[in-house]
């Protein structure tokens, strides 16, 4: 079907409630397999969007049923910008054989409710080997999650 980058609108909707808390909370990455069935957009709500459609990467190498968590969780703000930007360390499946369209970010501490969708934009590859999801600049312009 598709996946389309976006930041989730129920995530947008859930910060102004005050349900993610960055710094504490427990974020996760999982792959979107290669040739999906779902749509993966701005209204996708939770990790199980992902899972009840079977689009999950299946358990290879080091990846398994979830992903992985997401390390380095940073929150930069600045006041002369005016931008709020969150940034994230790369994320690595060693020993692993993946073809994957893309990523769901999402928040396990919070009933894996979706923060952002992410399109690689054409499917990417290992083959036994070290699979790496390259994390953009931490930068106003760049990161994932940015708040203007």
């Amino acid at each position: 079907m598709a996946i389309t980058t976006a930041l989730c609108n129920s995530f947008k909707k859930e910060l102004l409630l005050g349900t993610h808390v960055f710094g504490t909370d427990t974020f996760k990455l999982a792959l979107i397999k290669s040739g999906e069935s779902g749509t993966y957009n701005d209204e996708t709500q939770n990790y199980s969007d992902v899972t009840g459609n079977s689009d999950e990467q299946a358990n290879t190498g080091n990846y398994s049923a979830g992903g992985a968590s997401l390390t380095s969780v940073t929150v930069t703000g600045s006041n002369t910008t005016d931008i709020v930007f969150v940034d994230f360390d790369d994320v690595q499946f060693t020993s692993a054989t993946i073809d994957a369209n893309g990523a769901i970010i999402y928040n396990s501490s919070k009933s894996n409710k979706a923060v952002a969708v992410i399109s690689f934009g054409t499917t990417q590859s290992s083959d036994s080997g070290t699979f790496t999801v390259t994390m953009p600049a931490a930068a106003t312009g760049t990161a994932i999650i940015r708040i203007t």
